[in-house]
């Protein structure tokens, strides 16, 4: 019961209304005594309550024989109203805020910091609905995996380049990353760049791994981040044409490179 409460009172009641809603829903027709003790709403409330529902339309009154009767508005009916009004605030929202955002050029570039799984996913699937050339993607396979489907339809309008680690059978345009030691012991320390029409991007940690992402439209950050990319494709390409000799002397040279 306590979720369903938690819910209606989600769309726009505050916790009595949503408790005496509930209540005549579950009664039917009813007495406001009725419907305080169902609902757990002090009687010194009940009536407030009741006009304010009544206000909003989702509670019928009627005298019976001298006494006040309240009737819910029923189920479907309430929810397609709330349904609508939903939809209209959105649809004026959603025009108000773009309006906003387009009102003037940017001049400004900036990097801001993303947090939360969904929150992370969810900008990633606008990002590449937004790509309309190329996309380019350093990714690893459990964030892959939740983006596949949206690879796929881009692949549809969108030139897909990259390379992915850890993926079984990823899409065709992307290189599969060669198993080195690195690879082998990465442990958490993976990541994800996603880079749309050299003009936006994301990247961080992994969304279920519980770090931060990053979104900028620098083109310094879009830049490097883009070339370490072709770099990585660039080596795994040149070890699949010359396997024996070079790899050795590659992972030799990291261990140089990043030693202290």
């Amino acid at each position: 019961m306590d979720k369903i409460l938690q819910n209606v009172q989600a769309l726009g009641f505050n916790q009595y209304e949503a408790k005496s809603y509930v209540a005549l829903v579950y009664l039917g027709p009813s007495t406001a005594y009725q419907i305080s003790k169902q609902s757990g709403v002090p009687r010194t409330r009940i009536y407030e309550v009741l006009e304010a529902l009544e206000e909003k339309g989702i509670v019928m009154k009627e005298e019976i024989n001298g006494t006040a009767q309240y009737s819910p508005l029923p189920v479907e009916v309430f929810l397609n109203s709330v349904k609508q009004k939903w939809e209209e605030t959105y649809t004026y929202v959603q025009h108000e805020l773009k309006q906003l955002e387009n009102k003037e050029p940017k001049t400004n570039t900036y990097v801001t910091t993303l947090k939360g799984e969904e929150n992370i996913l969810s900008f990633c699937r606008i990002l590449l609905r937004r790509a309309e050339k190329r996309i380019i993607i350093s990714i690893w396979d459990s964030m892959y995996a939740q983006l596949a489907h949206d690879f796929q339809e881009k692949q549809k309008t969108c030139s897909l380049k990259g390379i992915v680690l850890g993926v079984e059978n990823p899409l065709p345009q992307f290189v599969i990353h060669r198993q080195t030691d690195y690879i082998d012991s990465i442990g958490e320390k993976k990541w994800f760049i996603i880079s749309i029409d050299g003009k936006e991007m994301i990247y961080g940690h992994p969304a279920n791994q519980g770090g931060h992402a990053f979104y900028t439209d620098d083109a310094v950050h879009i830049s490097l981040l883009e070339n370490y990319v072709w770099h990585d494709v660039l080596v795994n390409r040149l070890v699949d044409e010359n396997q024996k000799e070079l790899q050795p002397w590659i992972s030799a040279e990291r261990k140089k490179f990043f030693a202290l």
